[in-house]
């Protein structure tokens, strides 16, 4: 798997090149927006770390551009105190993120856990899709896309794909929060439970009316029927 690193800090971004490299990754890295684009329209990446403080610009414009491409998976790298810089990158399409100072077995675990989201679609050529359908709803997991009937859609993140897939085979059960978040990230941290709260909101963004997901205080969410 090509790994994409932008990462403006010298220090951090060799850190980062070289642990990658010794868990079997193809890595290359950019320094900053521009030389990112550059890379991502020479080969785009199987996933990308984007750092959201660059030199050129702010890391989502580096997310919106790998969005593009839907097979590649996009962790966000903050800072400690990055909140609002985590949510832009995750509302830009980010899969996941990781915060400074974040240990290399947290990182592995993510990597791992958005690549077996986007590896469907590496692989869709040879692999049917996986399809749900809920009435006039049709959930594409594999090209993260949900359509009506009536010509509507809009495009999902690997990660929001997988959260509306767990709830709609679950129509009208209770589903627990505990459940979604070890079903989609395989290794849970703490992180992972905030992450799921931005993606839920970004998820009932895009879903406007066409799927309401109520949130169940102390149990998890329900799709209503």
């Amino acid at each position: 798997m090509r790994i994409l690193v932008v990462e403006d800090d010298d220090r951090v971004a060799r850190g980062l090149v070289r642990a990658l490299l010794r868990a079997g990754y193809r890595v290359v890295r950019a320094a900053d927006v521009a030389e990112a684009h550059a890379l991502i329209a020479e080969q785009p990446p199987d996933l990308a770390l984007v750092d959201m403080g660059l030199p050129d610009g702010h890391g989502s414009a580096v997310v919106r551009r790998l969005r593009e491409h839907p097979a590649t998976g996009v962790l966000v790298v903050t800072a400690q105190d990055g909140e609002t810089e985590r949510v832009v990158g995750l509302r830009a399409g980010a899969d996941d993120y990781v915060v400074k100072p974040f240990s290399l077995a947290e990182l592995l675990a993510r990597i791992e856990a958005v690549s077996r989201r986007t590896r469907a679609l590496r692989q869709s050529v040879s692999e049917p899709a996986v399809v749900h359908r809920r009435g006039s709803l049709e959930l594409d997991v594999t090209a993260r896309t949900l359509r009506d009937d009536d010509g509507w859609s809009v495009t999902l993140t690997a990660i929001e794909s997988a959260v509306l897939a767990l709830l709609l085979e679950r129509t009208g059960q209770p589903v627990e929060r505990r459940f979604v978040i070890d079903q989609v990230w395989a290794v849970p941290t703490e992180s992972s439970s905030r992450t799921l709260d931005t993606h839920m909101a970004t998820l009932r963004g895009k879903l406007e009316d066409r799927v309401v997901i109520r949130t169940l205080r102390g149990v998890g969410y329900q799709v209503d029927p």
